[in-house]
């Protein structure tokens, strides 16, 4: 084992000991095309400090990384930042070889792995504004509950200004490249914001005030080091400030038109609406659930101002699709968006009512009536489609200049 893998320095003290997942392409409804990276580190020292683990099967990887360091019997503490399974996997194993002197977590961390893995391991407690000195280093806790699991927590290593987020400040990257400026800075937004949308965009408003805390917390943050994808070293501050831009989701002037279809009336009467959005000044994005995932769909809404659906009636229902993305875009709660509802049917219609109750749950804005076509649209009914996408780039429009 020892020697397969190597450790990747990323302070005079710590190393990045983690693994890389190739070939992950769906991270529980998430897609992941370009697979992840499972982040552990090792904090040298008089007391050796492992803070997270890695996904069950990729033990083998981390333990010859911290090998290529040190052995992995000396290490006298561990630090779980969360408790999700991919950070926590292999973690009894760990603990049955490393035998630390103490585990650490926060104090829903402590009841989230003993749900998790029903053992009797004692967990020492540790609380947001706690500082510890394991060896001749410091650490300090930061509590990031919903950031984004009850458990999750960060933790920062003072002489190294090292700030481990876990699932904060990450994104699904699997590379051989461990740090920001070895990453093309496209990849690394483009990345970061599928990331944000679809994992913390539920809890923009705790996002916010952890932001709007930092200053108080007095650390002086050098690296930022998350437990997926690059680690932040050249620009920490660069994250920081993706993450305050998609927090607040301001309105812009690009819209998202969402589609499904059975025999391609309402991709007619979305091509109309984006024509009228386009001619009233906005950037439309015309999304077919034929071929788009419904986390391609999270990060479009993520930036847009507006949101328009449609879908065709099957069975006295909405389509089957466009049900599966907009349950899952309801529960990411996008905030600020103006929207419409467009379909077509054969003999009823439920297809609409069904997508402007689920705008009105998402508190998305409409302000537009509905355009129902009966079996494949006409000329006038895809003129009353372009006028939609006309009105709702003046309500975009009007919203920006609030």
């Amino acid at each position: 084992m020892k020697g397969t893998f190597q450790a990747v320095r990323v302070s005079d003290r710590i190393y990045w000991v983690g693994a890389v997942d190739w070939e992950l392409r769906d991270f529980h409804g998430y897609r992941t095309p370009r697979g992840s990276t499972y982040n552990a580190y090792l904090v040298t020292g008089s007391e050796p400090v492992l803070i997270d683990t890695v996904k069950s099967a990729f033990l083998p990887e981390m333990l010859s990384r911290i090998a290529s360091v040190m052995d992995p019997k000396e290490i006298r503490h561990i630090i779980s930042n969360h408790s999700e399974m991919d950070h926590t996997g292999s973690l009894p194993q760990t603990l049955q070889i490393v035998q630390p002197d103490r585990l650490y977590a926060s104090a829903n961390g402590a009841k989230a792995l003993a749900a998790h893995f029903h053992w009797d391991q004692d967990v020492q407690v540790v609380k947001d504004g706690d500082r510890i000195e394991l060896g001749d280093a410091s650490f300090r806790f930061v509590d990031t509950r919903m950031l984004h699991w009850p458990d999750s927590m960060f933790t920062f290593v003072e002489s190294d200004g090292v700030l481990f987020s876990n699932d904060g400040f990450g994104m699904h990257l699997a590379s051989m490249e461990r740090f920001d400026d070895e990453v093309d800075e496209a990849i690394l937004e483009q990345e970061g914001a599928k990331y944000y949308a679809n994992i913390l965009m539920p809890f923009s408003p705790l996002v916010r005030k952890l932001l709007d805390r930092f200053p108080s917390l007095g650390l002086d943050v050098s690296v930022i080091a998350p437990d997926h994808g690059p680690i932040w070293r050249k620009n920490p501050g660069r994250i920081m400030e993706w993450y305050r831009r998609w927090s607040t989701q301001a309105p812009t002037d690009r819209a998202v038109v969402l589609f499904s279809t059975m025999w391609g009336s309402t991709r007619k009467m979305a091509l109309a609406i984006a024509d009228g959005l386009a001619a009233g000044g906005v950037s439309p994005r015309v999304m077919s659930l034929g071929t788009s995932h419904r986390s391609d769909l999270a990060t479009s809404v993520l930036d847009a101002g507006a949101l328009v659906v449609g879908a065709p009636t099957m069975n006295n229902n909405v389509f089957p699709v466009m049900a599966d993305a907009m349950t899952y875009l309801k529960g990411l709660k996008p905030q600020n968006l103006v929207g419409a509802v467009f379909g077509s049917y054969g003999w009823s219609g439920e297809s609409i009512t069904y997508l402007e109750q689920m705008l009105s749950d998402m508190k998305v804005d409409r302000v537009a009536d509905s355009v129902r076509v009966q079996y494949v649209p006409d000329g006038d009914a895809l003129e009353h489609c372009r006028q939609l996408g006309l009105t709702v780039a003046g309500a975009m429009k009007e919203k920006m200049t609030m």
